[in-house]
């Protein structure tokens, strides 16, 4: 008779069965970049997370690499005196989170530097496109953000990662770039980016919540899967390297379903109210934080993410 304790019965049969493993190498570490020098600012909602300048940046990221650590998704801290309508300071060669990815790439040519590509936290408006009337209008937000990847493809670094959710923007940054010379400039799509509670942590790091309305005109619905395949299918159209879907611990299904739909590397981003979260619960002793950090980053990579963006990206591979 089949018994499946057998294979359950001492820590030594249970390593050897194990069907899913994380290593170093599933995780991309977000960082928060602010401009000056020997900056640091905890984010309040999130324990244990940064606000960084660029010379603070490169010590975390070496600390990093010596962990296994390889990739890194850069987010610009931006004061509200840039901000404008149409978000002018992505694209200018002399603000200072330009000069810093270039800075990062240099001092780091081995680690992947992925950008972000948005219009949300330069706008002072904090929506993801310019905004007439109350509306997002999609077409002419591309123009923008065409102008922002070339900007940051200029740096050096390795891959832009779309989070806007506007309609062809795939497509036509891949085409921005491709027509500029940038073929190797990978592009990590926020494809299946939905309207979600848990980004609230994430915008107080970066003061980029909307001054109006919400983003439910272009992320999608949280009731809506298979919304997530043509999200998908039109962005693997349009040339992007990586879909990601986000957040990643209410969406497995949506891993799973992009898993075994296209072949290509998926990412899972593990989002700031899901490790604020998990490090309220542990304060409060109500959890055990590093058991549950490491059953949510596994539960992600079983539902089939090739990457881990998350937060826990240190804490982890100490552990590992």
């Amino acid at each position: 008779m089949r018994r499946p304790r057998r294979n359950r019965s001492s820590q030594a049969i249970r390593d050897l069965a194990q069907e899913t493993r994380l290593t170093a190498n599933d995780f991309i570490f977000p960082i928060f970049l602010l401009e000056g020098k020997n900056q640091k600012s905890e984010v309040e909602s999130m324990p244990g997370i940064y606000r960084l300048s660029e010379d603070l940046i490169l010590k975390e990221i070496e600390e990093c690499l010596n962990l296994g650590i390889k990739g890194f998704d850069i987010f610009p801290v931006v004061e509200e005196s840039y901000k404008d309508k149409y978000a002018s300071k992505s694209f200018d060669s002399d603000f200072f989170y330009l000069k810093s990815l270039k800075k990062i790439k240099e001092t780091f040519p081995e680690a992947l530097i992925i950008t972000d590509v948005a219009m949300d936290p330069y706008s002072s408006d904090g929506h993801d496109g310019i905004v007439e009337d109350g509306k997002i209008l999609n077409d002419e937000t591309l123009e923008v953000l065409g102008k922002m990847s070339l900007a940051q493809a200029e740096t050096g670094i390795d891959m832009i990662g779309p989070s806007d959710m506007m309609d062809f923007r795939v497509g036509y940054l891949r085409n921005v770039l491709d027509e500029n010379g940038f073929h190797e400039t990978g592009i990590m799509s926020y494809t299946a980016k939905y309207a979600s509670a848990f980004y609230g942590p994430f915008r107080d790091a970066l003061n980029s919540a909307p001054k109006f309305g919400d983003k439910k005109t272009y992320q999608m619905n949280p009731a809506n899967s298979d919304e997530a395949l043509l999200e998908a299918q039109l962005d693997f159209q349009e040339g992007a390297d990586v879909l990601m879907v986000k957040p990643a611990l209410a969406y497995l299904d949506i891993i799973k379903k992009l898993k075994e739909n296209f072949n290509i590397p998926i990412a899972a981003y593990n989002v700031s109210g899901e490790y604020s979260m998990i490090k309220a619960a542990g304060e409060k002793g109500w959890l055990d934080p590093t058991a549950t950090m490491m059953e949510s980053l596994l539960s992600m990579k079983r539902s089939g993410a090739d990457m881990i963006l998350t937060y826990f990206a240190k804490e982890a591979a100490k552990l590992i």
